[in-house]
């Protein structure tokens, strides 16, 4: 299922025209397994199958903040955040990828949801047929295309859970969080324990300014899955937001640990913890991890400047 993205008005680069990128990537431990890259600030999703050894390639890539996420049958699922743009890619736009993963990044197959779980067994063959038809529209984009599918599923079966995490991701990224919510909780109405519109539910309560129940989904999500990095940075966030920094802190240097470039951008709010109690050095370093992991930051000359200043 798709997690939601940009639990910040923080996109880094938004996909769009431009040049095109090749990603060859490579994650270890090896094995075959279905990969997604799922971009940032647009309804980009694509899908491609590793080799044995844990190789894949995606083509024709624009610039943008991306989700990688890896699924090896009997182990389970993990994800990683890859910047593609010229700050990471060579002269001829390929860019080598290697991610290393350890077992506890994984979340077990018995623990998660798949695609479709386990009460959407029982929906119509139709409204599968048009979920499989949102996600090929996905991977063109055609967001309005993939969006009118998604509808005609949920309306042929209102308890389809992926498909109104779908369409609340859909319209997170189009800037209405408003109906994001309202799918996402139509999504948990159909399947409470699912993860993936509860941690979605998570990051669009703070952009709402919701922050009493977004503390409470947040720490849900965190509790559920301990090592997720979107959940510990919106959790971080919220505890930002409410004036707690000792537990944002906490939080968000567990997203950085769990994933150093999360589309989240955890540095960015750890820098401003640090200002905020007088320690511009530390902010300072937190900045220069940021740029690091993010070489195309559109801002990145004034960051550097604000660096440079702070270290003075």
């Amino acid at each position: 299922m798709v997690r939601l993205f940009l639990p910040l008005a923080l996109a880094t680069l938004a996909a769009g025209t431009g040049p095109i990128y090749e990603i060859r990537g490579h994650f270890i431990p090896e094995a075959r397994a279905s990969v997604a890259l799922a971009a940032v600030a647009n309804p980009f999703v694509g899908e491609v199958l590793s080799d044995e050894s844990g190789h894949f390639v995606f083509s024709k890539i624009s610039a943008g903040t991306y989700t990688i996420t890896i699924d090896i049958p009997g182990q389970g699922e993990a994800h990683a955040t890859v910047e593609v743009g010229p700050g990471t890619a060579d002269s001829a736009g390929r860019i080598a990828l290697t991610l290393r993963f350890q077992a506890s990044d994984f979340e077990p197959e018995s623990a998660r949801r798949s695609t479709v779980s386990v009460p959407e067994l029982a929906i119509a063959d139709k409204a599968l047929r048009e979920y499989a038809q949102a996600r090929s529209d996905l991977a063109k984009p055609d967001a309005e295309a993939a969006r009118l599918h998604l509808e005609r599923a949920v309306e042929i079966a209102p308890r389809f859970t992926a498909a109104w995490n779908e369409l609340g991701t859909l319209a997170y990224k189009e800037r209405h969080p408003e109906r994001a919510e309202e799918c996402f909780r139509a999504a948990l109405e159909a399947e409470p324990d699912a993860f993936e519109p509860l941690v979605n539910l998570g990051g669009v309560l703070i952009q709402l300014g919701k922050y009493d129940e977004a503390i409470d989904r947040n720490v849900h999500a965190v509790l559920a899955r301990p090592n997720d990095a979107l959940a510990n940075s919106q959790l971080g966030l919220t505890y930002f937001y409410l004036g707690s920094y000792d537990l944002a802190r906490k939080h968000l240097e567990a997203a950085r640990r769990l994933d150093p470039s999360h589309f989240s951008q955890p540095q960015l709010i750890l820098a401003e913890i640090d200002l905020r109690e007088g320690h511009k050095r530390a902010a300072a370093d937190e900045l220069q991890d940021f740029l690091d992991h993010h070489p195309d930051y559109p801002q990145a000359a004034k960051v550097r400047e604000k660096i440079a200043e702070w270290r003075q």
